[in-house]
């Protein structure tokens, strides 16, 4: 009686466990009744459905990160391998026909190959170097190309170039020819702030020569001046230098004093 008690409790629970189900958080339910696929997708929670004949798919909803590798040309015919990574999500209006129409992971049917497609088109239009250079603008053109073509089945939410392998001997040209023109331009910088510093010294040399001719003009027409500020700046002592003579302007011309011969004595 025990054992047979204990196989009943045994079926009553197998039982109980094949008529429900529980969805869990971030997935969404396909019930599959004797091989064929409800046309509406289970919420996520616990349910009820018929014991053994009927089972319960989850279908991931959550946004998730792959890999994708693309071996591409540019427009100078140059080979580039670019490592991006793709980050895509199920919508819920998709989940019963991507369950019905794709086997497996829908991201290696669907939107790898076309990615991978958006990326060689993108990459076609501009050389090596400029592939190298507008990382963000390939991205952006191959996000936009990529969506187009995956369509609404499949949200790809972003693309990530995580990296991308140029040949050595390429490698090498690009280094080479970005320096160049970094030396380049640092010449030009020095050229033109040379330029700019030979133009501020002969400015600064007219104003000088202005100043200078002006002050010239003042003196010659008031010579008295010049004797005032002599006498407003003497010291209290004996010059050095004494008038020998006033030339046609009325100014008296200044020798130091041992210029002026004295008389021999008798």
């Amino acid at each position: 009686m025990l054992i047979f008690g204990a196989v009943l409790v045994f079926g009553a629970v197998i039982c109980l466990s094949s008529t429900s189900y529980v969805v869990q958080p971030g997935t969404r339910g396909i019930k599959v009744t004797l091989g064929k696929a409800e046309d509406k997708f289970l919420p996520e929670g616990f349910g009820v459905k018929a014991p053994f004949i009927t089972t319960i798919v989850p279908v991931n909803v959550r946004q998730r990160t792959q890999a994708v590798k693309a071996e591409c040309f540019s427009s100078d015919l140059q080979q580039i391998v670019a490592d991006v990574r793709v980050l895509y999500r199920v919508p819920e209006q998709s989940v019963v026909q991507i369950y019905k129409q794709y086997a497996g992971d829908p991201f290696d049917s669907l939107i790898a190959p076309r990615v991978q497609e958006a990326l060689k088109e993108v990459t076609a239009l501009q050389t090596a170097e400029q592939i190298v250079k507008n990382r963000e603008e390939i991205k952006q053109k191959t996000l936009a190309a990529a969506r187009q073509k995956v369509g609404d089945m499949l949200w790809v939410e972003d693309i990530v170039i995580r990296n991308i392998d140029l040949s050595a001997d390429l490698e090498r040209a690009i280094e080479a020819k970005m320096v160049a023109e970094q030396q380049a331009a640092q010449a030009r910088f020095s050229q033109m702030q040379s330029q700019v510093e030979a133009e501020t010294a002969v400015i600064k040399a007219k104003g000088e020569a202005e100043a200078i001719r002006v002050r010239g003009e003042a003196l010659k027409l008031n010579p008295a001046f010049l004797r005032l500020q002599m006498v407003e700046r003497w010291n209290g002592k004996a010059p050095l230098v004494v008038p020998v003579g006033v030339n046609n302007n009325g100014a008296a011309l200044l020798m130091p004093m041992g210029a002026v011969e004295t008389p021999a004595g008798p």
